[in-house]
């Protein structure tokens, strides 16, 4: 049963259309596997194993869409009535008052949500390990991280429980445990899958989004959640429909492999110049496009990043510091030491990167650039951070290459296996590349990523 989840949601429909399995069926082997890898990866948190069988029992599955596919959610989105932690102590006992737009979409598209995942405390980080739940750990390496703060999602993606699961990428959250875990990730285009799950409706940094086996599963997540929503003011895009174009002939890539500052591993680079050596072949149009990316970029979204935190959580440290992840209290007390007119100027130095981050665009259909530039860490934070540093050599040494993208949030950007490491060190661990597009456009990002995963199979 449990090889019944390990199939793509085209594959699961194509079964349940034929009566070949029933929903209950499909929920009993996501269930059975789930089962058989959790003590090993620690990927879920809450498993609802009676509700997701009884609701499989009176599913319509000609409705289409997920209609009878059993998925998950991140642990920082809400459905009423089941617990919501967000990693954090302080919600150990929190059940959720009220349904986040995207989880309604999924239910409202007959999918079968069967637990939530796990998340670093309040999804702050690039590493999936928290104070609550402990460490998730890749589906490749178990002693290495699936990165963050998706991580859960993502490892329940690679090791076959679910062929879908619902993420969150503020920095990187969809796109970081994607690539590391070796499965495909979208950070959408602003607005174009409603955020509610924050207490503000306008952040500019947050956006839900799929991680999957197949970049046409990705395409069903999508198809089933986008907007536009009156419940986000940001979703304004208009709606994609089926079926995604894959012919990439005579398209225009822009190709960096540093984005201008950052020091990447051979193995990666390698990886994804071989890609785009290869999209060429296939009537692509590949070029090199810099965007001129600096240090200071990203020290700019980390500071965007801490008042963030410190807006939506820093009422919490007074009270509860003692049981609180010590970066997340560093993060919040990074924001509170910025004025209102720092972050007014902060939005100046954003309008700059968005001007360097889309002149590729500009000549380019899209762009496409390593998501990560080092093989992933260990697996839990304290291991993580007794690493010897990197000699610093005047370049970029952080292994993240995307939160500083989400700067650049109206733009689809999507994580898609291209190649794996050969190094003893880190042999097997996958390799993720990321394909940039303009606003709106998922369906080329999309179609490329389409394409590199054919060149991998």
């Amino acid at each position: 049963m449990s090889e019944l989840s390990s199939l793509s949601v085209a594959q699961q429909r194509e079964l349940l259309a034929s009566k070949q399995v029933t929903s209950r069926e499909l929920v009993d082997g996501a269930l059975a596997r789930i089962e058989q890898v959790q003590p090993d990866l620690n990927c879920f948190v809450e498993v609802w194993a009676d509700e997701a069988r009884e609701r499989a029992r009176s599913v319509d599955i000609s409705t289409g869409g997920l209609a009878g596919i059993p998925i998950a959610i991140k642990d920082t989105s809400s459905w009423i009535g089941h617990r919501s932690t967000s990693g954090s102590r302080i919600f150990e006992h929190n059940v959720a008052r009220h349904t986040d737009a995207v989880v309604q979409k999924l239910l409202d598209a007959g999918a079968i949500i069967v637990g939530s995942t796990n998340t670093p405390e309040f999804a702050h980080a690039g590493i999936t390990d928290n104070l609550l739940w402990g460490a998730t750990r890749n589906p490749h390496n178990h002693d290495r991280t699936t990165g963050g703060s998706s991580g859960g999602s993502a490892a329940a993606v690679a090791s076959g429980c679910v062929a879908l699961a619902e993420g969150s990428d503020m920095g990187g959250s969809v796109r970081i445990p994607a690539s590391w875990c070796g499965i495909v990730g979208l950070k959408p285009s602003l607005g174009r899958i409603p955020m509610t799950a924050l207490p503000g409706l306008f952040d500019t940094l947050s956006h839900h989004g799929p991680l999957a086996r197949t970049v046409d599963d990705v395409w069903e997540f999508l198809l089933a959640t986008q907007g536009p929503s009156m419940a986000d003011p940001f979703s304004v895009h208009a709606p994609l429909t089926r079926p995604l174009a894959t012919d990439i002939n005579g398209i225009k890539i822009g190709l960096s492999i540093d984005l201008g500052c950052w020091d990447v591993d051979p193995e990666i680079a390698t990886a994804v110049q071989e890609t785009a050596q290869q999209l060429t072949q296939l009537g692509a149009v590949v070029r090199d496009a810099n965007p001129n990316f600096t240090i200071r970029d990203g020290a700019l979204w980390l500071e965007m990043w801490g008042i963030f935190m410190a807006a939506y959580y820093g009422h919490l440290v007074e009270e509860h510091q003692s049981i609180m992840d010590p970066l997340v209290v560093w993060l919040i007390q990074l924001g509170e030491s910025f004025s209102a007119v720092d972050a007014k100027r902060m939005e100046i130095e954003r309008t700059n990167f968005w001007n360097r981050a889309t002149q590729p665009l500009h000549d380019h259909d899209v762009l496409i650039c390593p998501t990560m530039s080092q093989a992933p860490g260990p697996a839990t934070k304290i291991d993580n951070m007794s690493r010897p540093a990197l000699p610093d050599n005047g370049l970029c040494q952080s292994e993240d290459m995307t939160s500083v993208w989400n700067l650049a949030s109206p733009l689809p950007i999507v994580s898609v296996p291209c190649g794996q490491h050969s190094s003893e060190k880190n042999a097997g661990l996958p390799i993720g590349l990321q394909v940039v597009g303009k606003p709106g456009r998922e369906d080329q990002v999309l179609a490329v990523a389409a394409t590199i995963e054919k060149l991998r199979k």
